[in-house]
Parts: C-alpha cells; sequence; structure tokens
C-alpha cells in the first residue's frame, strides 16, 4: 500500500485546561476553543459512557478550527456489555451521532476489556460490520495477550484497523503500533502511576522525535489527565519545547 504523507495530531483525552496550564492557551471562549488553538486534536472519551446528542457533536465542530480533528472512543455497550456480538443497533446510533462532526471527525477508537479474548470469527466480524458502515480511520486498543500476534495483525490489517501503542503496555509487544500502518496511534496513560504520573522530559522529546520520523496519520493521546500532566506532556511534543511547569 502507499503510505500518505505524515500529518502528527497531538493531544489529551478531553479538553480540561489545568489552571497550572491556563497561560498557555489563549483566554476568552470555551476550553474547547481555547485548547483547540494550541493542539491540533482531542479524544472524546465520555462517549464511552453515554450518548451525546447530534447537536452537541455540531457545536463541538464548530468551536474548532478547519484543521482540528476529534477522535471519538466508541461506547462500552459495543464494546465491553455486547463484547463485539449482537453491535448493530448501538454502533449505528453512535456512528450517526458522531457523524455530525463532520470533516472534523477523526479516528474512531475501539479499546477492548482486558478479559476479551481474540476470537477471530467474532472479531472479523465485528470489524467488518463496521468497515460496511464507516469508510474513516479505526484505531484498537485491546488489553487481553492473545491479541498481539501476527495472525490478529493480519485481521486488523484486512479491515484497515491499527492497533495502539499503549503505555503502560500490558505486553511487551503493545508498547509498538500494530495492524493498519497508514494510522499510527498512540495512547499515554501514564507510568509508573496510571493517569496520573508525568512522564519524563527525556522520554517526551525522545517520543517527539520518533513522532515526527513516522509515515502516515499519526496520533498520539496523552491519558495521564487524573492531576493535569496530560497538558503539560502534549504541549511539550507538540511543540518540541518545554513549557514551564
Amino acid at each position: 500500500m502507499t503510505v500518505v504523507p505524515t500529518t502528527l495530531r497531538v493531544g489529551t483525552a478531553g479538553w480540561s485546561i489545568p489552571a497550572a496550564q491556563a497561560d498557555r492557551f489563549p483566554q476568552g471562549g470555551s476550553h474547547l476553543q481555547r485548547y483547540s488553538q494550541r493542539l491540533a486534536a482531542v479524544e472524546i472519551n465520555s462517549s464511552f459512557y453515554r450518548p451525546h446528542r447530534p447537536s452537541t457533536y455540531e457545536r463541538w465542530a464548530a468551536s474548532v478550527p478547519p484543521h482540528f480533528r476529534f477522535a471519538v472512543k466508541v461506547p462500552k455497550e459495543v464494546t465491553h456489555t455486547r463484547r463485539l456480538a449482537n453491535t448493530a443497533e448501538p454502533l449505528a446510533r453512535f456512528l450517526d451521532e458522531v457523524r455530525r462532526l463532520g470533516p472534523k471527525l477523526g479516528p474512531l477508537l475501539i479499546q477492548l476489556p482486558p478479559s476479551l479474548v481474540f476470537q477471530q470469527g467474532l472479531a472479523a466480524e465485528f470489524l467488518q460490520h463496521l468497515r460496511n458502515s464507516f469508510a474513516g480511520d479505526l484505531a484498537c486498543e485491546p488489553r487481553h495477550p492473545s491479541w498481539f500476534t501476527d495472525e490478529v495483525d493480519a485481521v486488523l490489517v484486512e479491515h484497515r484497523v491499527a492497533r495502539v501503542a499503549a503505555d503502560p503496555a500490558p505486553v511487551p509487544r503493545a508498547a509498538e503500533p500494530g495492524g493498519w500502518p497508514a494510522l499510527t496511534y498512540f495512547r499515554l496513560h501514564g507510568s509508573p502511576r496510571m493517569y496520573y504520573s508525568p512522564y519524563p522530559q527525556a522520554y517526551l522529546h525522545q517520543l517527539q522525535s520518533r513522532l515526527s520520523s513516522l509515515d502516515g496519520e499519526v496520533w498520539c493521546i496523552f491519558d495521564n489527565t487524573a492531576e493535569g500532566a496530560a497538558t503539560y506532556d502534549a504541549l511539550v511534543v507538540a511543540t518540541g519545547t518545554s513549557p514551564p511547569a
């Protein structure tokens, strides 16, 4: 396949702006409007827990610049409750909602529960159904060890699904991106304490260099949001410089 030129999008899970970083963003407007002036992407995680009105997605899309993109997390009804089986109804409802983002819709994120073992028939059926309904980018974050094999990567490639590179990684292979190579998607949850720990400066600068060297559509989402570290870390990687902590 031909890989498109690199587009690097760095952001956080949600668009809260911590007080410690408030002066790094424009004043005035909503948090999303301010956030979108400094970072080019965001991951909507609230869609995992509850639906949003189509008008809400339309309002969010109208709040950001033309280049900005939203990744949206697939509902837990699909991934955790139904565990990829019999998902036609909730998936159709979700897709109808997120399409209201229009051209600002980026990848859909399929995060799977740690207990979900890979079953080729089930996974292929789900991904084919999703592909029949959605032509955009897809990223999958599996967490059971059975998903990290060459055979699984082949299924993901067949359906044009990128496998997330995650930190902390449940198995060593999970730290590296896999699946469909035209999209690379990093999700950094904080280490050693998930959702809390900031990343060291040296790590962030090495990461920025690595991301800039990759081909295709490249996303890097910081999910260490519990105490605001994600915003600082994202700014370092997005700008290549270290703002005041």
